[in-house]
């Protein structure tokens, strides 16, 4: 937008403070400057700073929720079996139907890591890093069914150049790379939490950060991803989140679970420890499935339990998911489908002398979207269970934290790969550590086709693709 407009739509919008430095601005400066501000929705943000937009009675939800329709781990609770369900997910992988898309914008900065967590070594014995987890699993499901699987990787603004460059200068890690498309996710700009100001973090720049994993609809969108999707003939995208190594990307037994159900988006979960873990709650409440954040549930209504003892609110998120791309195309229309959620955070900024303040406290709202806010949007949205040690070892956290680290998730890894050669038959030493390329074996059955049911494995062992 020209100067004039520019300064119209701030002036406008009680937001002019934006361009207090315009003048010192080289024309490199400025251009950059006003592309941000043109991006930004201002009659939203105006509402979202206003706090008029629509709010959840979380309290109230939770008074009526329940369990959402769904299947339990050992395969019942549904009008179909298993292997059914395996069927249908290997029909729709064999037929061309399913790409994969992996949510990769956030850097290493709390594990401290200073590049893209994707880029994060964690194979417990090769050190492969989870970009390459993800890869080698594509490839194996790729040659097993005959099919080449669309890959899409969305960044953001912190990690897209890193990310590039990572695939491009490893080859992209065995995949072709026309099957690998990288984009980028949207921001929203910071405000400050007293006065609703934008805050700039350069005199050229605002303070941004990423819209959240609920962007992925519209990155999808804008980057031509689901145009891609549709002129390969992919009918289901399968989500992840890249910080869980032990996410089962392309589940045959989960996609069946999704298209028997006829669902437009299907959440896996995994069953509660206890009332208060730290998790979203899937529920179901007026017939539409939802999430109701641990942060926002009631005590009181966490611990409600069935008559057998069992938590009523059991299920919790891990933030897979496999999602119909025509609903992602019909939700992508829509510019109020998902809905923003604040935060309140420690924002660096220039003050009005051009000096970076750096935040002893929070001082300003981000706002962010959430890929779980679809769920009740879509039709006969369905829940499937997995268990912990099989789906779900999220690498969140520096060493010393109690949760999330990757040391624990490395453990879960060896954990689950012992127990594959174990049922192989194989003998494992105690403190052995066992990694399985996905290339090599997708799952025990295929192990048990490759290895001497008598092997006996005393060091450290990396079953290599």
């Amino acid at each position: 937008m020209n100067e004039q407009t520019l300064r119209d739509t701030l002036e406008t919008h009680g937001q002019s403070s934006a361009i207090r430095f315009w003048d010192e601005l080289s024309d490199a400066g400025k251009e950059k400057l006003s592309a941000q501000i043109g991006d930004i929705d201002f009659d939203q943000l105006a509402t979202l700073i206003a706090g008029e937009d629509e709010k959840q009675d979380f309290a109230a939800m939770a008074e009526s929720a329940g369990s959402p329709p769904s299947v339990n781990a050992d395969g019942t609770g549904c009008d179909w079996s298993i292997d059914q369900a395996i069927q249908a997910g290997e029909d729709a992988l064999r037929a061309g139907q399913v790409g994969a898309v992996v949510v990769a914008g956030g850097q290493g900065t709390r594990l401290g890591f200073d590049k893209p967590k994707g880029m994060f070594p964690i194979g417990p014995v090769s050190q492969r890093t989870l970009f390459e987890v993800f890869a080698d699993r594509l490839i194996a499901i790729g040659k097993r069914y005959g099919v080449t699987i669309p890959f899409y990787v969305m960044t953001s603004e912190a990690t897209d150049s890193d990310t590039r460059q990572y695939f491009e200068s490893n080859n992209y890690l065995g995949l072709d790379p026309s099957q690998v498309k990288i984009f980028k996710q949207g921001t929203m700009p910071a405000v400050d939490a007293d006065s609703g100001q934008l805050l700039l973090a350069a005199k050229d720049s605002l303070a941004l950060s990423p819209d959240g994993h609920g962007g992925t609809v519209r990155a999808l969108d804008r980057s031509g991803s689901l145009d891609d999707a549709d002129a390969r003939g992919v009918k289901y995208l399968a989500y992840i989140q890249v910080d869980n190594p032990l996410a089962n990307l392309c589940d045959p037994a989960f996609i069946g679970h999704h298209i028997l159900s006829k669902s437009e988006m299907t959440s896996q979960v995994v069953r509660k420890r206890y009332p208060m873990e730290k998790v979203g709650n899937v529920v179901v409440v007026d017939g539409k499935v939802q999430i109701i954040e641990y942060s926002d549930l009631p005590e009181s209504a966490a611990q409600v339990t069935n008559e057998d003892g069992s938590l009523k609110l059991w299920a919790g998120s891990i933030g897979v998911h496999v999602i119909d791309i025509a609903f992602l195309r019909r939700m992508a229309k829509s510019s109020s489908a998902l809905p923003f959620h604040r935060a309140s955070k420690k924002v660096p900024h220039l003050d009005a002398q051009g000096q970076l303040v750096e935040p002893s406290s929070p001082n300003a709202v981000k706002f962010e979207r959430f890929i779980f806010d679809l769920l009740p949007l879509a039709a006969n949205a369905f829940v499937v269970e997995g268990l912990p040690g099989n789906v779900f070892a999220p690498v969140k956290n520096a060493e010393g934290a109690e949760t999330d680290t990757a040391s624990l998730a490395k453990k879960a890894i060896s954990d689950q790969h012992r127990s594959w050669a174990e049922s192989a038959g194989a003998t494992v030493a105690d403190g052995v550590i066992v990694e399985i390329n996905s290339r090599y074996a997708l799952d025990s059955s295929e192990l048990s086709a490759k290895i001497a049911p008598n092997l006996s494995i005393q060091s450290d062992r990396y079953f290599d693709g």
